[in-house]
C-alpha cells in the first residue's frame, strides 16, 4: 500500500506531496433490481425513463414515453475553493474553504471500501468531523452528502448518521441548500456546512458537506450506504447558491501526482489510490485519452466498438463518461441493438427496462473504444448483470435511449485498472495485473 503524509496547513510552508490508498474488501449488502437500476441511472442523468407495459413486456425495440425527475444541478459559474499548493486559507463568499490536505508525520492511511452485491456501488469508510460513515465513491457526480441526525428515525434506520452538533470543526453554510432526485423515486435534499473530511489519512480541513434532512426510495433501503463522495467536477455540484469543490479537486494540488486510480474488483480486493500509480496493479501500457470536463464528467470520445472481435464504426457516436457510481454500460441504441442481434434469445423487456435473454446463452465479447487508440474488451461471460428468474438474465449492456451520452460503469471498470488524471485532464485504462 502506498504511504501518505502531508504537512499541516500553514501560510509559510508548502505541502509535502504524498499519496494514499483505499483498499477494498469483500462485498456485502443488498442487490438492486435491474428495473430499479435502470430507473436510478436514467434519473441520475435526467434522462427519460422507459415505461413498463405489463400487457406487453417484450418489445422488439426500446420505447421512451415519460420524463424522469431530473437531477438538480447548479449552473453557477463561480465554484468556491482555493489553491492548495501553499496550504493557506482563502476567504471567499460566502465562506472560507481551506482546500489543503493536512496530516502530520509520515503515517499511511487506509479505509475499507466494500463493493455491494452485483457491484451496485463501492463503499468506502470516510471520516467527517471525527465520525465514520460508509460512502459511495462516484466519479459521475460532484456532491458529498451524508445521512444526518436531522432525518426522522424512519428515514435513517439502519444507517450511520452524521451529527454536526458532535463535531467541533463543523460550521454552517448560511442559506446553503442542495437537492438530488433520481428516476426510481429516490431523492435527497438538505442543508450545507463545512467540516474536516479524512479519507485514507488525508484530510481536507474545510470540505463542503451536504447534510440530508430528507431522503426517500432506494437511499433509505440501502442500509450499507450512508451517503456519497462525488469525484466528478464541481460544475455539476448541486449546492446553491454557490457550487463547491469536490474532495478530489480540493486535495489534487497536494498530491504527489494530481490523479487517482480505481482498481475495482468483482468480489474482493482492489483499491482506490490517490496521488500515485501502483505499477503492481496493472500490466502492459496505460492507454490515455483526453477528457472534456466542461459538463462535469470524466468524458471522452468513443467512436468504435467490437462484437466478438469484429470492429464496427458507430453511427451516433455519443461521447462516453467513466462513472464508478453506475453499475451498467449504457450505450448508444445502435450499438446495443447490434450486440443483442448476435444473441438469438435476446428480447427487449419493458418491465425490466432493458434487454433480457436465456441465461444459458453464450454471449459474444464486447469492446468499448477509449478514445481513438484503445478498445477495452469484456468477455461474454462477464456481461450478464443479474438473473431475473430461473431462466432469464438481464444484460449489463443496455441502451441510453438516444440521450447523447454513453455511460461506462462498473460493468466494465471492475475488469480494468483506471486512471483519473485531473492534472492532465485525461482518463487512462490498462489491463489488470
Amino acid at each position: 500500500m502506498a504511504s501518505f503524509a502531508l504537512a499541516a496547513p500553514t501560510p509559510s510552508k508548502k505541502l509535502s506531496k504524498r499519496s494514499f490508498s483505499v483498499p477494498i474488501k469483500p462485498r456485502v449488502g443488498v442487490t438492486r433490481t435491474p428495473a430499479n437500476e435502470m430507473a436510478r441511472t436514467y434519473g441520475k442523468f435526467g434522462w427519460e425513463i422507459i415505461v413498463s407495459d405489463p400487457e406487453n413486456p417484450f418489445d422488439s425495440t426500446p420505447g421512451v414515453t415519460s420524463s424522469a425527475t431530473t437531477l438538480a444541478t447548479s449552473t453557477t459559474a463561480s465554484i468556491e475553493g482555493s489553491d492548495a499548493a501553499a496550504a493557506t486559507t482563502v476567504t471567499t463568499t460566502p465562506a472560507a474553504t481551506t482546500t489543503a490536505a493536512s496530516s502530520s508525520g509520515s503515517e499511511s492511511g487506509e479505509v475499507t471500501a466494500t463493493p455491494e452485491a452485483d457491484e451496485s456501488e463501492y463503499l468506502e469508510s470516510t471520516s467527517i468531523g471525527g465520525q465514520t460513515l460508509n460512502l459511495d465513491f462516484d466519479t459521475g457526480s460532484a456532491d458529498l452528502w451524508v445521512f444526518s441526525s436531522s432525518l426522522s428515525s424512519s428515514e435513517s434506520s439502519g444507517h450511520t448518521i452524521f451529527d454536526p452538533t458532535k463535531s467541533s470543526s463543523w460550521s454552517t453554510y448560511q442559506d446553503g441548500t442542495w437537492e438530488i432526485s433520481y428516476g426510481d423515486g429516490s431523492s435527497a435534499s438538505g442543508t450545507v456546512g463545512f467540516d474536516k473530511v479524512n479519507i485514507g489519512g488525508a484530510t481536507v480541513t474545510r470540505q463542503a458537506i451536504e447534510i440530508a434532512t430528507s431522503v426517500s426510495g432506494s437511499f433509505i433501503e440501502d442500509t450499507n450506504n450512508d451517503g456519497l463522495v462525488g469525484l466528478g467536477f464541481s460544475n455539476i455540484n448541486t449546492i446553491q447558491p454557490q457550487a463547491q469543490k469536490t474532495f478530489f479537486e480540493n486535495i489534487m494540488d497536494s498530491l504527489a501526482l494530481p490523479l487517482f486510480t480505481a482498481n475495482l474488483e468483482e468480489s474482493s480486493g482492489g483499491s482506490y489510490t490517490f496521488g500515485a500509480i501502483d505499477e503492481s496493479e496493472y500490466s502492459g501500457t496505460i492507454h490515455y485519452t483526453d477528457v472534456d470536463k466542461s459538463d462535469g464528467f470524466w468524458q471522452f470520445s468513443s467512436e468504435t466498438y467490437t462484437i466478438g472481435g469484429t470492429q464496427s464504426q458507430c453511427s451516433t457516436c455519443s461521447p462516453a463518461i467513466a462513472d464508478t457510481g453506475t453499475s451498467l454500460l449504457l450505450l448508444d441504441e445502435d450499438v446495443v441493438e447490434a450486440y443483442y442481434s448476435q444473441v438469438s434469445s435476446a428480447e427487449y423487456n419493458s418491465q425490466q427496462g432493458g434487454y433480457v435473454y436465456d441465461c444459458s446463452a453464450t454471449l459474444p465479447s464486447f469492446g468499448v473504444a477509449i478514445g481513438s487508440g484503445y478498445t477495452a474488451t469484456l468477455n461474454g461471460s462477464d456481461i450478464s448483470f443479474a438473473q431475473i428468474d430461473s431462466e432469464t438474465c438481464f444484460g449489463g449492456i443496455q441502451g441510453n435511449s438516444g440521450q447523447g451520452l454513453q455511460i461506462v460503469g462498473d460493468m466494465l471498470l471492475k475488469h480494468f485498472f483506471a486512471v483519473f488524471d485531473g492534472g492532465n485532464e485525461s482518463f487512462g485504462i490498462a489491463e489488470k495485473a
